[in-house]
Protein backbone atom coordinates (compact mmCIF):
# COMPACT_ATOMS: atom_id res chain seq x y z
CA UNK A 1 0.00 0.00 0.00
CA UNK A 2 1.00 3.03 -0.71
CA UNK A 3 2.59 5.64 2.37
CA UNK A 4 0.73 8.53 0.93
CA UNK A 5 -2.16 9.65 -1.20
CA UNK A 6 -2.97 13.11 -2.25
CA UNK A 7 -6.34 14.01 -1.84
CA UNK A 8 -8.20 17.02 -3.86
CA UNK A 9 -11.40 19.19 -4.11
CA UNK A 10 -13.11 21.03 -0.89
CA UNK A 11 -15.31 18.95 0.06
CA UNK A 12 -12.92 15.63 -0.11
CA UNK A 13 -10.49 17.50 2.07
CA UNK A 14 -12.99 18.97 4.59
CA UNK A 15 -14.86 15.78 5.11
CA UNK A 16 -11.36 14.34 5.90
CA UNK A 17 -10.80 17.00 8.11
CA UNK A 18 -13.84 16.31 9.91
CA UNK A 19 -14.00 12.64 10.08
CA UNK A 20 -10.18 11.68 10.07
CA UNK A 21 -8.14 14.70 10.60
CA UNK A 22 -4.98 12.54 11.92
CA UNK A 23 -4.40 11.11 8.31
CA UNK A 24 -4.00 14.63 7.05
CA UNK A 25 -0.18 15.45 6.79
CA UNK A 26 -0.36 18.38 5.07
CA UNK A 27 -2.16 21.04 2.98
CA UNK A 28 -1.56 23.09 0.01
CA UNK A 29 -3.67 26.35 -1.65
CA UNK A 30 -2.78 27.71 -4.05
CA UNK A 31 -1.82 31.28 -3.80
CA UNK A 32 -4.43 34.15 -4.17
CA UNK A 33 -7.21 32.24 -3.45
CA UNK A 34 -8.87 33.76 -0.40
CA UNK A 35 -12.73 32.89 0.32
CA UNK A 36 -14.96 31.33 2.85
CA UNK A 37 -14.86 27.97 2.14
CA UNK A 38 -11.01 27.85 1.93
CA UNK A 39 -11.02 29.96 5.17
CA UNK A 40 -12.65 27.50 6.58
CA UNK A 41 -10.31 24.48 5.49
CA UNK A 42 -7.40 26.94 6.84
CA UNK A 43 -9.06 27.21 10.27
CA UNK A 44 -10.01 23.88 11.02
CA UNK A 45 -6.36 22.27 9.63
CA UNK A 46 -4.59 24.61 11.91
CA UNK A 47 -6.91 23.98 14.84
CA UNK A 48 -5.46 20.51 14.27
CA UNK A 49 -2.19 21.38 14.26
CA UNK A 50 -1.75 20.77 10.60
CA UNK A 51 0.24 23.10 8.29
CA UNK A 52 -0.59 24.52 5.89
CA UNK A 53 1.36 26.39 2.87
CA UNK A 54 0.63 28.43 -0.13
CA UNK A 55 1.80 27.89 -3.37
CA UNK A 56 1.56 28.31 -7.13
CA UNK A 57 -1.48 27.03 -8.84
CA UNK A 58 0.77 24.72 -11.15
CA UNK A 59 2.07 22.98 -8.62
CA UNK A 60 -1.22 21.57 -7.66
CA UNK A 61 -2.44 20.89 -10.78
CA UNK A 62 0.63 18.83 -11.33
CA UNK A 63 0.08 16.58 -8.09
CA UNK A 64 -3.47 16.67 -8.97
CA UNK A 65 -2.84 14.64 -12.65
CA UNK A 66 -4.59 17.17 -14.54
CA UNK A 67 -8.18 16.72 -11.62
CA UNK A 68 -9.57 19.97 -10.61
CA UNK A 69 -8.81 20.40 -7.56
CA UNK A 70 -10.16 23.73 -6.58
CA UNK A 71 -7.37 25.05 -5.79
CA UNK A 72 -6.84 22.84 -2.65
CA UNK A 73 -4.43 19.37 -2.41
CA UNK A 74 -3.84 17.77 0.94
CA UNK A 75 -0.92 14.87 1.48
CA UNK A 76 -2.56 12.26 3.53
CA UNK A 77 -2.10 9.14 5.60
CA UNK A 78 -4.21 6.10 3.15
CA UNK A 79 -7.54 5.30 4.49
CA UNK A 80 -7.97 1.86 6.27
CA UNK A 81 -8.90 -0.73 3.60
CA UNK A 82 -12.48 -2.29 4.95
CA UNK A 83 -13.10 -6.06 4.46
CA UNK A 84 -16.19 -8.34 5.37
CA UNK A 85 -15.17 -8.16 9.37
CA UNK A 86 -16.50 -4.88 8.82
CA UNK A 87 -19.48 -5.37 7.25
CA UNK A 88 -20.27 -7.77 9.98
CA UNK A 89 -20.07 -5.07 12.44
CA UNK A 90 -22.02 -2.50 10.67
CA UNK A 91 -24.96 -5.26 9.61
CA UNK A 92 -24.81 -6.07 13.47
CA UNK A 93 -25.04 -2.53 14.65
CA UNK A 94 -27.66 -1.79 12.38
CA UNK A 95 -29.78 -4.97 12.94
CA UNK A 96 -29.66 -4.05 16.91
CA UNK A 97 -31.34 -0.96 16.44
CA UNK A 98 -35.36 -1.49 16.00
CA UNK A 99 -35.99 1.61 14.31
CA UNK A 100 -33.48 0.87 11.25
CA UNK A 101 -33.53 -1.73 8.61
CA UNK A 102 -30.39 -2.60 6.99
CA UNK A 103 -29.82 -1.29 3.35
CA UNK A 104 -26.98 -1.68 1.47
CA UNK A 105 -25.51 -1.36 -2.19
CA UNK A 106 -23.90 -3.46 -4.29
CA UNK A 107 -21.47 -3.07 -7.21
CA UNK A 108 -20.34 -5.56 -9.29
CA UNK A 109 -16.95 -4.33 -10.83
CA UNK A 110 -17.16 -0.94 -11.23
CA UNK A 111 -13.76 0.56 -12.71
CA UNK A 112 -14.97 4.42 -13.26
CA UNK A 113 -13.70 6.37 -10.62
CA UNK A 114 -16.22 9.00 -11.41
CA UNK A 115 -19.26 6.54 -11.23
CA UNK A 116 -18.23 5.12 -7.89
CA UNK A 117 -17.59 8.04 -6.20
CA UNK A 118 -20.84 9.35 -8.20
CA UNK A 119 -22.81 6.28 -6.39
CA UNK A 120 -21.45 7.01 -3.08
CA UNK A 121 -23.18 10.21 -3.12
CA UNK A 122 -26.38 8.37 -4.12
CA UNK A 123 -25.87 5.95 -1.62
CA UNK A 124 -25.16 8.55 1.06
CA UNK A 125 -28.41 10.33 -0.22
CA UNK A 126 -30.40 7.17 0.12
CA UNK A 127 -29.44 6.10 3.53
CA UNK A 128 -27.42 3.43 2.38
CA UNK A 129 -25.15 1.94 5.48
CA UNK A 130 -22.34 0.68 3.60
CA UNK A 131 -21.41 -0.17 -0.23
CA UNK A 132 -20.03 -3.73 -1.02
CA UNK A 133 -17.98 -3.75 -4.25
CA UNK A 134 -15.07 -7.09 -5.17
CA UNK A 135 -11.81 -6.74 -4.42
CA UNK A 136 -10.32 -7.51 -7.48
CA UNK A 137 -11.42 -5.85 -10.31
CA UNK A 138 -12.86 -2.88 -8.91
CA UNK A 139 -12.02 0.71 -8.20
CA UNK A 140 -11.74 1.40 -4.88
CA UNK A 141 -11.42 4.88 -3.14
CA UNK A 142 -9.14 7.14 -4.97
CA UNK A 143 -8.33 10.38 -4.90
CA UNK A 144 -11.15 10.81 -7.50
CA UNK A 145 -13.62 8.92 -6.07
CA UNK A 146 -13.39 11.02 -3.16
CA UNK A 147 -13.43 14.36 -5.18
CA UNK A 148 -16.71 13.17 -7.07
CA UNK A 149 -18.25 11.73 -3.90
CA UNK A 150 -18.10 15.33 -2.89
CA UNK A 151 -17.84 13.69 1.24
CA UNK A 152 -19.64 10.69 0.84
CA UNK A 153 -16.51 8.84 0.36
CA UNK A 154 -15.77 9.49 4.48
CA UNK A 155 -19.77 8.98 5.53
CA UNK A 156 -20.72 5.70 3.81
CA UNK A 157 -18.09 2.95 4.73
CA UNK A 158 -16.84 0.80 1.01
CA UNK A 159 -16.10 -2.52 2.02
CA UNK A 160 -14.10 -4.64 -0.49
CA UNK A 161 -15.24 -8.37 -0.34
CA UNK A 162 -12.79 -11.05 -1.30
CA UNK A 163 -15.83 -13.12 -2.86
CA UNK A 164 -18.76 -11.48 -3.88
CA UNK A 165 -21.26 -14.28 -4.22
CA UNK A 166 -20.22 -15.45 -0.98
CA UNK A 167 -20.87 -12.01 0.66
CA UNK A 168 -24.04 -12.14 -0.93
CA UNK A 169 -24.86 -15.79 0.46
CA UNK A 170 -24.05 -15.01 3.99
CA UNK A 171 -26.61 -11.78 3.46
CA UNK A 172 -28.63 -13.37 2.56
CA UNK A 173 -28.83 -15.85 5.52
CA UNK A 174 -28.82 -13.54 8.10
CA UNK A 175 -32.48 -12.17 6.25
CA UNK A 176 -31.29 -9.35 3.92
CA UNK A 177 -33.25 -9.86 0.40
CA UNK A 178 -30.71 -9.09 -2.78
CA UNK A 179 -32.33 -7.84 -5.89
CA UNK A 180 -29.90 -7.22 -8.52
CA UNK A 181 -30.83 -4.95 -11.84
CA UNK A 182 -30.55 -6.85 -15.11
CA UNK A 183 -31.64 -5.63 -18.50
CA UNK A 184 -33.33 -8.66 -19.34
CA UNK A 185 -35.53 -8.93 -16.46
CA UNK A 186 -39.13 -9.62 -16.62
CA UNK A 187 -39.99 -7.55 -13.92
CA UNK A 188 -39.62 -3.85 -13.67
CA UNK A 189 -38.14 -2.16 -10.09
CA UNK A 190 -41.83 0.01 -9.69
CA UNK A 191 -43.92 -3.39 -9.68
CA UNK A 192 -41.48 -5.12 -7.31
CA UNK A 193 -42.35 -4.82 -3.45
CA UNK A 194 -39.37 -3.75 -1.37
CA UNK A 195 -39.46 -3.85 1.91
CA UNK A 196 -37.37 -5.09 5.08
CA UNK A 197 -33.70 -5.57 4.89
CA UNK A 198 -32.38 -4.72 1.42
CA UNK A 199 -29.13 -5.16 -0.67
CA UNK A 200 -29.63 -3.87 -4.13
CA UNK A 201 -27.20 -4.73 -6.48
CA UNK A 202 -25.70 -2.51 -9.81
CA UNK A 203 -23.80 -4.35 -12.71
CA UNK A 204 -20.56 -2.88 -13.79
CA UNK A 205 -19.87 -0.15 -16.40
CA UNK A 206 -21.72 -1.87 -19.99
CA UNK A 207 -21.35 -5.66 -18.88
CA UNK A 208 -23.97 -5.74 -16.07
CA UNK A 209 -23.87 -7.81 -13.77
CA UNK A 210 -21.54 -11.28 -13.59
CA UNK A 211 -23.72 -14.75 -14.20
CA UNK A 212 -22.63 -15.88 -11.02
CA UNK A 213 -23.67 -12.27 -8.97
CA UNK A 214 -26.60 -12.64 -11.34
CA UNK A 215 -27.12 -16.23 -10.31
CA UNK A 216 -27.29 -15.25 -6.36
CA UNK A 217 -30.05 -12.63 -6.60
CA UNK A 218 -33.49 -13.32 -4.92
CA UNK A 219 -35.23 -11.30 -7.45
CA UNK A 220 -33.92 -9.47 -11.00
CA UNK A 221 -35.65 -6.10 -11.76
CA UNK A 222 -35.24 -3.82 -14.42
CA UNK A 223 -35.52 -0.14 -15.73
CA UNK A 224 -38.12 1.10 -18.22
CA UNK A 225 -36.05 2.44 -21.32
CA UNK A 226 -38.66 3.66 -23.62
CA UNK A 227 -35.93 5.02 -26.26
CA UNK A 228 -33.07 4.45 -28.25
CA UNK A 229 -30.44 4.17 -25.42
CA UNK A 230 -29.93 0.70 -24.14
CA UNK A 231 -28.95 1.09 -20.74
CA UNK A 232 -28.03 3.80 -18.56
CA UNK A 233 -25.00 4.99 -16.80
CA UNK A 234 -24.36 3.21 -13.83
CA UNK A 235 -24.65 6.72 -11.44
CA UNK A 236 -27.89 7.37 -13.11
CA UNK A 237 -29.14 3.89 -12.62
CA UNK A 238 -28.50 3.15 -8.90
CA UNK A 239 -29.46 6.80 -7.96
CA UNK A 240 -32.83 5.95 -9.60
CA UNK A 241 -32.91 2.64 -7.75
CA UNK A 242 -32.06 3.58 -4.34
CA UNK A 243 -34.44 6.31 -4.44
CA UNK A 244 -37.34 4.15 -5.21
CA UNK A 245 -36.19 1.62 -2.51
CA UNK A 246 -36.74 5.11 -0.22
CA UNK A 247 -40.17 5.61 -1.87
CA UNK A 248 -41.38 2.09 -0.99
CA UNK A 249 -40.00 1.98 2.45
CA UNK A 250 -40.89 5.57 3.18
CA UNK A 251 -44.69 5.13 1.89
CA UNK A 252 -45.23 1.68 4.68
Amino acid sequence: MAQQEFLYGLHSVAAVLENEPERILDIMIAKGRDDERINSVVSLARKNGISVQFVHRKTLDEKSNGEQNQGLLARAKPARILNEADLDSILERVQSDAHTQPFFLVLDGVTDPHNLGACLRNADAAGVQAVIVPKDNAVGVTPVVRKVAVGAAETVPLIQVTNLTRTLKELQQKGLWVIGTAGEAEQLIYGSKIEGPTALVMGAEGKGMRRLTRETCDELVKLPMAGAVSSLNVSVATGICLFEIVRQRTSL
